[in-house]
């Protein structure tokens, strides 16, 4: 704890919390901004056994093999338009982060990491509203640290690695953390700007390339990755398509396959 509050002590944060063991961090902070929470505020726990990602999939973090983390954020009126890219910032500031120790990483729309086309972290951004505007914005982020972090191959849904099997070396979890906020409260300066989509662009993963998208209908179609647009959408150019398709929701399952699939 005492290595973990210089860390946090050097970022200058408002608040912080830690605990040994909740059931999701999010839920922590969802009500601690309810409470008054300052922007900035940051919610950890080295156990999480009730975490969870998009399309209400669980997350359980294992003492010591990740990190899962949960940032009070309260958009100010300009960011209020670019609430989609508060998703992307968390992404960015992992692969800066990664990017200090030598490991490239990329960003998997909407909402992953990827190191090597396997995912070593995932985000997911929740709001507390008041009226028709968001109040706060809860930054939730969970990052595969060591072996450990990793569900059983049967489990997954996707490929996954974890930061010191990539590394082949172990790691200080409280250097990634430190690393991750600071590359956050950076890219969050110009989070409005055409600088921030560029730097989104830039780290998009399979750019270019030809992918499996499952909409949210459950359809999956192949499609090639174009880019992301100002409002943080995908742009992918189906298959048969003349015009460009723009994906508000869906994921992609597969890069590189060369077969055909059925619409």
């Amino acid at each position: 704890m005492t290595e973990l509050s210089a860390v946090l002590a050097s970022l200058n944060l408002p608040d912080w919390q830690y605990f040994v063991e909740v059931g999701s961090t999010n839920d922590l902070a969802l009500a601690w901004a309810e409470q008054g929470a300052a922007d900035g505020s940051l919610v950890l726990a080295d156990r999480q056994t009730a975490g969870r990602g998009r399309a209400d999939r669980r997350w359980v973090t294992k003492p010591g093999a990740a990190l899962a983390m949960s940032l009070v954020l309260r958009p100010t009126a300009a960011e209020v338009a670019y609430i989609p890219r508060f998703t992307a910032l968390a992404a960015l500031g992992l692969v800066e982060a990664l990017a200090k120790h030598g490991l490239t990483a990329e960003v998997k729309w909407p909402n992953d990491v990827l190191i090597g086309a396997r995912k070593v972290a995932g985000v997911l951004v929740e709001a507390f509203w008041l009226g028709e505007r968001p109040e706060a914005l809860i930054v939730g982020m969970g990052v595969n640290v060591s072996q450990e972090a990793l569900p059983p191959a049967e489990e997954l849904r996707f490929p996954a690695t974890c930061i010191e099997d990539e590394m082949g070396e172990s790691v200080d979890r409280w250097d990634i953390l430190a690393g991750i906020l600071h590359s956050i409260l950076t890219y969050r300066k110009i989070l409005t700007t055409e600088a921030f989509l560029a730097a989104w662009n830039e780290k998009l993963a399979w750019k270019g390339e030809q992918i499996a998208f499952r909409f949210a209908n459950g359809q999956v179609k192949l499609a090639r990755v174009l880019a992301i647009e100002p409002d943080g959408r995908l742009s992918l150019q189906i298959e048969g398509q003349a015009k460009p398709f723009l994906a508000a929701a869906g994921e992609i399952e597969l890069a590189g396959h060369g077969g055909r699939l059925s619409a």
